[in-house]
C-alpha cells in the first residue's frame, strides 16, 4: 500500500469519526423543526470542472436525496427547498427545459420510491404552478396525491416561487374577502396574512441554510423567515458534505433566539 493511500485512509477514518461525534452532539441539542434550504451553486460547480451546466443540476438533484436522509436522521420534520424561482424562467431555454424534465422525473421517482413511505414523507409543491408546463403540473399532482396521507416528514419544493409574489397573492386574496364582505379591514392581522401564504398551515422555518457562499435570501420565504436563523456555507450545493450540514445545525443550536424580544 502506497504512502498516499495510507494517508487517504487515515484521513477518511478521521473524517468519519468527527462526523459521528458531531452527529451525536447535534442529536443532543435543540433540533430545528423546519429548515429552509437554498440549493445554490450547481452551475458554478459545473463550470469550474468544465462540465455542462445540466450535469451540475443532475448532481444537485442527487445531493438533495442525501440531504433529506440527513434531515430525517437528525430529526428535522419539515424541509422547504428552493428549487426554481420565478426569475429562473429568464434563463436559457435549454436550461429551463432541462430543469422541467428533471422536476417531472424527480417527482415521479420520489412518489414511487419505497423510502418515501418507509419514512412517511409527504411531498408538496409551493409556487405559481399554473405557469409550469402541463407535464410538470401532472407530475406535481401525481406526487402530491400519492403522498398526501404520509405525515411523518414534509418536503415542500418551491417551484416557480417568489417571496414577493407570495405576499402579493395573499394581499389579493385578503382584499377579495374584504370586498365580498367575508372579512373586515380592522380584523386583518399577522395571522390573517399567514393563513393566505403557501405555508399558512406550517410553523415558520427555524433555520434558513444556503450553499455557495452567497449571503442573501433571493426572494425566498420573505414573510416566514422574519425570525429565522441564517447559515451560509461556502461550498457549492453538489459538493455539500454531511459534516457541512451538521455544522449548520450545530451553529443554530448555539445561538439564542430572542424573536425580537
Amino acid at each position: 500500500m502506497s504512502t498516499g493511500t495510507i494517508r487517504g485512509s487515515i484521513a477518511e477514518t478521521a473524517y468519519k469519526a468527527y462526523e459521528k461525534k458531531l452527529m451525536d452532539v447535534v442529536k443532543k441539542g435543540s433540533i430545528p423543526r423546519h429548515v429552509g434550504i437554498i440549493m445554490d451553486g450547481n452551475r458554478r460547480f459545473a463550470s469550474e470542472l468544465e462540465m455542462n451546466d445540466m450535469l451540475g443540476h443532475d448532481m444537485g438533484r442527487k445531493k438533495l436525496e442525501e440531504v433529506l436522509e440527513w434531515c430525517r436522521e437528525i430529526g428535522i420534520k419539515i424541509v422547504t427547498v428552493y428549487a426554481f424561482s420565478t426569475e429562473n424562467f429568464l434563463r436559457s431555454r435549454d436550461e429551463v427545459e432541462h430543469l422541467m424534465r428533471l422536476f417531472v422525473g424527480s417527482l415521479k421517482e420520489a412518489a414511487d420510491d419505497e423510502r418515501t413511505y418507509k419514512y412517511g414523507m409527504r411531498i408538496r409543491i409551493i409556487g405559481q404552478t399554473e405557469f409550469l408546463p402541463q407535464d410538470v403540473q401532472d407530475a406535481i399532482k401525481y406526487a402530491e396525491e400519492k403522498t398526501k396521507s404520509n405525515d411523518k416528514f414534509l418536503l415542500n419544493v418551491a417551484i416557480a416561487y417568489g417571496g414577493r409574489e407570495e405576499i402579493i397573492r395573499a394581499i389579493r386574496e385578503i382584499a377579495r374577502e374584504v370586498v365580498e364582505g367575508k372579512l373586515k379591514i380592522d380584523d386583518i392581522d399577522e395571522d390573517t396574512v399567514r393563513k393566505h401564504l403557501y405555508t399558512g398551515d406550517l410553523p415558520d422555518p427555524d433555520l434558513i441554510f444556503r450553499t455557495s457562499g452567497e449571503e442573501r435570501i433571493s426572494n425566498f420565504l420573505l414573510w416566514q423567515s422574519a425570525y429565522s436563523e441564517f447559515y451560509f456555507s461556502d461550498v457549492y450545493w453538489p459538493t455539500l458534505r454531511k459534516i457541512d450540514f451538521l455544522r449548520a445545525i450545530r451553529a443554530y443550536q448555539l445561538r439564542k433566539r430572542r424573536f425580537g424580544r
